[in-house]
């Protein structure tokens, strides 16, 4: 890219408005990051349970996006609707666009980095402003007026602001060593469903009269009130229509699951060309692209589904074969539920035994979709196996005992590859909801 590219040139003006943090002149002490980070929780966490205001409490109906809420930190009714989707959205347009050349950047000069990530984030923002719209006039929100519609745009579009501010701190250097805010906010949001769904203590009526959400509490309220009745202790720790113990368990074993496969990594040596005698080694992980191809996948499905909603409510598009074709939809007392269409094959099976073409289907498409979009952002993000070689070129290191160009062909041929393939794996891991 030039440096008068008129690409960039043109955001300038709007890059001068967007959220900056300045980087800090010196390493940030490792109390402070976590001053910094416990920060930034909280207040994701305050904007995730903060109603918006002007949503009447009775609008609250089937939720079209329930099935990708979790992945992307996302609650219903809250500033935080729109969750991290646009600013990972965003993240992705412009990594593509800039690791296909489409934009040449020369990451050397400040001001070229500096303008593309103020295109980034405008984009983002405008990103979050047709979500907003799109979220009014699909009725999410019930009969509210325009001006309602209006509040309730500019309150998810400043949510953004907020989340692009976060992920630009974390970005500069002020968050925990290897923490990214996109996989930061997550955690914490399904970390947060977690312990509510343990130990909510709402109460709701089962037709066995009233029991609370939380699973940990039902089970202590049963076990006080109910002494002796085994069969009613264990019917709560089963029960279907609301967290129990099998769910929590599961969460927790996905858990440990994850952790583990994020620690697993193969330590390649390396020898200097330079220095005789000198080794090193390059750790490469086996989750290569670690959880960014679930959450571009959980995206770009939630982007269908608005889509795919927005033709079938349609007067104009709904019932035609190409709509019925994308999905067909049908409201449920939780959620909005795909029942035809491609988007009824990229929701998650309620069970193998109701539909194993569904199961089947969906986990090949999950499968196909991390892999590709896991190789596409190893490329992108100039970690793919030729990125890498020319890195470690540049420092004079190679393999031990190789010629030039074989560094490349090993991280081709056995290394990078497969570990970033095996990302589709293991976001088989990802549930689709904590509990």
């Amino acid at each position: 890219m030039a440096r008068g590219s008129s690409a960039l040139q043109l955001i300038r003006p709007v890059a001068a408005l967007m959220p900056a943090v300045r980087r800090p002149d010196r390493v940030v002490p490792f109390n402070r990051r976590v001053i910094y980070t416990g920060i930034a929780m909280s207040v994701f966490l305050v904007c995730s349970h903060l109603p918006l205001y002007g949503v009447p409490y009775t609008a609250s109906g089937a939720d079209p996006l329930y099935w990708v809420r979790t992945v992307l930190a996302s609650n219903r009714g809250t500033l935080m609707e729109l969750g991290v989707g646009p600013v990972v959205t965003a993240g992705t347009v412009m990594q593509l666009v800039t690791g296909s050349k489409l934009l040449r950047v020369d990451q050397n000069v400040r001001g070229d980095r500096e303008l593309v990530d103020g295109e980034r984030k405008a984009l983002a923002m405008v990103i979050a402003l047709g979500e907003a719209v799109a979220h009014v006039q699909l009725g999410m929100y019930g009969a509210i007026g325009a001006l309602g519609g209006v509040l309730i745009v500019l309150q998810l579009v400043s949510a953004s602001v907020v989340v692009v501010f976060l992920d630009e701190l974390f970005d500069k250097g002020y968050g925990l060593p290897g923490c990214s805010a996109i996989s930061l906010l997550s955690a914490t949001n399904t970390c947060g469903k977690v312990i509510w769904h343990a130990f909510s203590p709402v109460t709701v009526n089962t037709g066995r009269g009233p029991e609370f959400e939380g699973v940990v509490l039902a089970m202590i309220h049963q076990a006080v009130a109910g002494a002796g009745k085994a069969h009613e202790l264990v019917g709560t720790m089963l029960r279907r229509h609301l967290p129990n113990v099998m769910s929590l368990l599961t969460t927790f074993l996905v858990l440990l699951a994850a952790v583990y496969l994020e620690g697993v990594r193969i330590l390649q040596p390396l020898q200097s060309r330079d220095a005789r005698g000198r080794r090193v080694t390059f750790p490469i992980k086996l989750l290569y692209t670690s959880t960014m191809p679930i959450v571009l996948h959980s995206a770009a499905v939630s982007a269908l589904y608005m889509v795919s909603q927005l033709l079938h409510y349609s007067r104009f598009f709904g019932g035609s074969v190409l709509v019925r074709m994308l999905g067909v939809w049908k409201e449920a007392s939780h959620a909005a539920v795909p029942v035809g269409g491609l988007v009824y094959y990229v929701t998650p099976p309620t069970s193998f035994g109701a539909d194993p073409l569904h199961t089947l289907v969906y986990v090949a498409l999950l499968l196909t979709s991390c892999a590709l979009l896991s190789q596409a952002w190893a490329t992108a993000s100039g970690s793919s196996a030729r990125d890498v070689a020319r890195q470690l070129a540049n420092q004079r290191l190679a393999l031990p005992g190789s010629r030039d160009g074989a560094t490349y062909s090993v991280l081709r041929r056995r290394y990078i590859p497969t570990a970033a393939a095996s990302e589709a794996s293991a976001s088989e891991l990802s549930p689709s909801s904590p509990t």
